[in-house]
């Protein structure tokens, strides 16, 4: 019986073109770096690691990324780029109940999946403080994005009317998810979610 291994390429892949199949590739690796260096750190993961963690050689990662340095700042773009698909995502699902859905959502699920799956914007600021001007510089460029379209989103209740209100309660997401799952009493962790989804929506719940 034949075993599949990362140097077989997938059956998408054989039915593609080679530039398709070139940018899949990418893909494949810019997605799994982004899970590693989640949960791994950047100093923690190795080129070795990424290109495990995505199905592919260590040759074929340096195909597509010229370094570790490279993956990383990409990865980060990618990450921050979800999130804020994200955010469109539940302002054109929940419409005017858009903004105390996503918090709820971001204080129960972001906060209890596996960190791979994490969001960005919660695993890799430290990542990214300790990095290169390149690295800091997209990953700024990609927060006031994200922080532009929590503010362009619709009229929804306790949602930030400016970039200034959308930073800060973009922070107290992002400290309220760490905390939490820094703490070892699963109690704990839900009264910090919970006391956080309060100071950002009020006593929505009982409305």
């Amino acid at each position: 019986m034949i075993k599949y291994n990362a140097d077989m390429p997938t059956y998408l892949e054989v039915s593609m073109s080679r530039a398709e199949q070139k940018a899949h590739t990418r893909q494949r690796i810019l997605e799994g770096s982004g899970r590693a260096f989640r949960k791994g750190g950047y100093a923690g993961t190795g080129v070795d690691a990424l290109a495990k963690e995505a199905g592919v050689t260590s040759g074929a990662f340096y195909v597509h990324f010229d370094s570790k340095g490279e993956a990383f700042r990409e990865s980060l773009k990618q990450g921050m780029a979800d999130l804020r698909e994200g955010i469109l995502y539940f302002q054109a699902q929940h419409g005017h109940a858009w903004w105390p859905e996503f918090i709820r959502f971001y204080l129960s699920v972001k906060r209890t999946c596996d960190l791979s799956e994490g969001c960005t914007l919660q695993t890799m600021p430290i990542e990214v403080s300790r990095s290169d001007l390149a690295s800091r510089t997209a990953f700024e460029i990609a927060l006031r994005e994200v922080a532009q379209a929590v503010v362009d989103g619709p009229a929804s209740p306790h949602a930030p009317r400016g970039v200034d209100a959308a930073c800060a309660a973009l922070a107290s997401l992002v400290g309220a998810v760490t905390l939490a799952r820094a703490v070892e009493s699963a109690a704990f962790a839900d009264q910090i979610a919970g006391a956080t989804e309060l100071a950002l929506l009020g006593p929505l719940r009982s409305e």
